[in-house]
């Protein structure tokens, strides 16, 4: 019978109805079978009636798992709605389970603890949805990327803002911390595009500390990187102008280093007297970086780039898939609607999609997941 994925979309804020017509929507590809997964992303304006709402999804769908976060818009069936609507995904599994979760975070004497997070031990990957008020997304990822290494986590930070309806979970809304649902038996196909296109040479640490690169290839960070930028093209000195980022090879055991390989982190701070430059992530020594640069046109290759080769590695269009795409993105970055959301369709067939518009992307890079900005991040289920 295989796996079976359904997704659907309201457009309008219609309160309960419109939770009730995209799980509606959702079901239909699933026949009779409950879902094992259902996840759940709704506007502000529909947020108000997130537990009548969750209701008529459970009535529906009688999933196994639900979880589900607010959303500055949602998306689905090759469309975007940049505000409000509401998005319903729906799995049944061939093989394998989802077992949900609620996280929270918790202050004791000399650190912040999370509490509810499922053991990853034996897991295939995990979904994780969370508030950006109350929980150390990025903490609780490297933590797990130690103690489980390989294990993909997926999602996106919740974009509808504080409020007791931020998070969405089995038992209703919930005030704050994170939920999901960790994958055991199931097949899940990573896919993040941080749309951005790397430029220049591939340069060495050679002294750092922290999130300061003192030195790069022996020299100074920013004395090398000026150099770095003098070598390019016209075209490509004016974008690294208008915002330069910095690609940093997190698995370094690789011959060579292809885009999909960096991770891309700003640049936040320049020291001139003594050059160094201070990136958004910590650095070492010995690891390979390399400059990159963002804009409509890099994005829109970027993404295309790393679909095109999760398509070829998928035997055949997926079941379904998720994505989880920057509220920085949309039209206002490429100038016409549905891009991401259309793109997706288009590489895997039509299958179906949901998501949501986030406040930060969740998903892994070099084998080790991370919240990224202005990324999409897909999760494909093969059929």
């Amino acid at each position: 019978m295989g796996t079976r994925a359904g997704a659907g979309i309201s457009y309008g804020d219609l309160g309960v109805d419109a939770f009730a017509k995209a799980a509606a929507r959702a079901a239909r590809p699933l026949g009779r079978r409950p879902a094992d997964l259902a996840l759940v992303f709704a506007g502000p304006a529909n947020l108000e009636h997130a537990e009548e709402g969750l209701a008529a999804v459970r009535e529906r769908l009688r999933p196994g798992a639900l979880a589900g976060c607010g959303a500055q818009g949602v998306l689905g069936a090759g469309r975007e709605i940049e505000a409000g609507g509401v998005c319903v995904w729906a799995a049944a599994f061939e093989v394998g389970e989802a077992e949900p979760f609620h996280a929270e975070a918790l202050d004791t004497d000399d650190a912040v603890t999370v509490a509810g997070m499922p053991d990853l031990h034996g897991a295939d990957a995990a979904i994780l949805l969370a508030d950006p008020f109350t929980f150390p997304a990025e903490p609780l990822l490297g933590a797990l990327a130690d103690e489980h290494p390989g294990v993909p986590v997926v999602g996106g930070i919740a974009s509808a803002g504080p409020g007791p309806a931020a998070l969405l979970c089995e038992e209703g809304p919930v005030a704050g911390g994170a939920v999901g649902a960790v994958l055991r038996g199931v097949e899940l196909h990573p896919c993040v595009s941080q749309g951005a296109r790397p430029v220049g040479p591939e340069m060495v640490v050679t002294g750092a500390e922290e999130n300061v690169i003192h030195e790069l290839a022996s020299q100074p960070a920013l004395e090398r990187i000026k150099q770095a930028i003098g070598e390019l093209d016209a075209h490509e000195r004016a974008l690294a102008g208008a915002g330069l980022l910095l690609g940093i090879v997190v698995d370094p055991n690789k011959p060579e280093y292809e885009r999909g390989d960096f991770l891309v982190r700003g640049l936040v701070g320049v020291e001139e007297d003594t050059g160094a430059l201070a990136v958004a992530a910590g650095v070492h020594v010995g690891q390979a970086v390399r400059m990159h640069v963002r804009d409509a046109a890099s994005a829109h290759e970027d993404l295309l780039h790393a679909l095109d080769r999760e398509a070829e590695s998928l035997e055949g269009p997926p079941a379904g898939a998720l994505l989880f795409t920057c509220n920085g993105r949309g039209e206002g970055m490429f100038g016409v609607p549905d891009h991401d959301a259309r793109a997706v369709a288009e590489a895997f067939a039509n299958a179906p999609t949901g998501g949501f518009f986030c406040a930060g992307e969740i998903g892994p890079v070099g084998g080790r997941s991370f919240v990224h900005g202005f990324t999409a991040t897909v999760a494909a289920f093969p059929a």
